[in-house]
């Protein structure tokens, strides 16, 4: 009996805090449906973001500020590639992947425990209807979300799941399946793409810091041709992107990983009615484009 007492004793704590979150999880599902809640694009850039006090992460602070709390966060984000599937993360507490190395040990301690949204994530699911989404609970957050989110939520207290990208498909699929997802908007669900529009590691020029602009003329003009499109709301351009800037796109945009998650945020969003406007625009080690937009209010 008293091994009995000593287990529910050591338990509680822990099954406290899953039930924490479980209500927390449970009252983001309904609360009052707010506002349309706009998409996002953010480009996360490296890793050391999270941990330094830079102009970018300085931004994204002052940002997640400015933004109306939504009930959960969709995140798709350019390191969750699933090819041949499409996947959605359903974990009640999905845990924090450190997918990454060479990086300090500060950044391998750093958690971002938010609660998961299975509820929403299996609306989610089910919304989407050219593919079967299937839900997973092997995945958690990986740095593509969490670096971010760890500056725009830093309490780490709205719930978040994660959408993977099937590699397979072409950028047409990808921009169709967020427009199949736009109605998590009316829910109270901020969609938020992350990767970057020009990232190609092979060609860095310096390991970190911010730049107003691109150390190589490719990266500057493929990042000028995106920034044009969404002043112009031309989503096809931005679809058609191996066609946008010539031929600075092939070196700019190398593998569509981080370039994808774009066109999930545009598709979201309403071409006709939603501008696009780049809230942040900046160069890291040379050639990666930090651009951040917004679409909606």
């Amino acid at each position: 009996m008293s091994s009995r007492r000593q287990f529910l004793r050591q338990a509680a704590g822990p099954l406290a805090a899953l039930g924490a979150l479980a209500r927390l999880a449970g009252a983001a599902m309904a609360a009052p449906t707010p506002a349309r809640m706009p998409t996002l694009f953010i480009g996360h850039g490296s890793p050391m973001n999270a941990i330094q006090d830079n102009g970018f992460s300085r931004f994204l602070r002052s940002w997640g500020g400015r933004l109306p709390r939504p009930r959960a966060i969709l995140m798709v984000s350019a390191h969750w590639l699933t090819p041949g599937t499409t996947a959605v993360g359903v974990q009640a507490r999905p845990r924090t992947i450190h997918d990454f190395g060479g990086f300090p040990k500060a950044l391998f301690d750093m958690e971002y425990p938010a609660p998961g949204a299975p509820g929403f994530a299996r609306e989610a699911a089910a919304l989407v209807l050219r593919t079967r989404v299937a839900p997973r609970e092997d995945w958690g957050l990986d740095h593509g979300s969490w670096t971010v989110l760890h500056h725009l939520y830093p309490a780490a207290d709205v719930p978040v799941f994660q959408l993977s990208i099937d590699f397979d498909k072409p950028a047409a699929y990808h921009h169709a399946l967020g427009r199949e997802l736009a109605p998590l908007r009316e829910r109270g669900v901020l969609i938020v793409g992350s990767g970057n529009v020009v990232h190609n590691l092979r060609v860095l020029d310096h390991a970190e810091g911010l730049a107003a602009s691109a150390s190589r003329p490719w990266a500057q003009a493929f990042d000028d041709g995106v920034r044009r499109a969404l002043a112009g709301r031309d989503d096809m351009a931005l679809v058609n992107y191996t066609r946008l800037a010539g031929e600075a796109a092939a070196t700019a945009v190398p593998t569509p990983d981080h370039y994808l998650p774009l066109l999930y945020a545009l598709g979201a969003s309403d071409s006709m009615s939603e501008p696009a406007a780049s809230v942040f625009e900046g160069f890291q080690a040379g050639t990666i484009s930090m651009r951040c937009v917004q679409f909606g209010a």
